[in-house]
């Protein structure tokens, strides 16, 4: 597991969209906005009710998984004062928990820090778990 500063846990814990990077065997990314929280040693992110073309397990991001488990995720800030400008790489290995105390507990996390998950159903579905291995970043200031 690898040590995050006091700074970037507080950003994962805090920025409300990432962009996570999934790879299919061939290695064609594919890049989509999530939700996300941090619990202090994972990074979870639900697949949720909002509309999708097919099934949970079939999201392109699941089957990328499912063939090649190396995933990044950037978290970013945008200001027109450039000395406000911030970056998070995070690459680690992802992994679908569908069962047992953790989808729950992650669930939970997703449901205090984004109120429209609160009367969304997700018990039962996938959860994302992102086992960060490496991270970098950059700040303007």
């Amino acid at each position: 597991m690898i040590s995050l500063t006091p700074q970037q846990a507080a950003r994962l814990s805090a920025t409300p969209v990432g962009h996570l990077a999934t790879a299919d065997a061939n290695g064609r990314p594919h890049v989509i906005p999530v939700c996300f929280a941090y619990d202090g040693q994972h990074i979870y992110s639900v697949l949720d009710a909002k509309p999708k073309r097919g099934s949970l397990t079939g999201l392109r991001r699941v089957r990328n998984i499912l063939a090649n488990p190396q995933v990044s995720l950037v978290i970013d800030h945008y200001d027109e004062d450039w000395t406000r400008l911030w970056y998070l790489l995070v690459q680690g290995r992802a992994d679908l928990v569908e069962d047992g105390p953790e989808p729950p507990a992650a669930i939970a996390r997703l449901r205090e820090k984004y109120p429209q998950y609160r009367d969304m159903p997700l018990e039962g579905n996938p959860v994302i778990r992102i086992t960060p291995e490496r991270i970098t970043g950059w700040s303007g200031s």
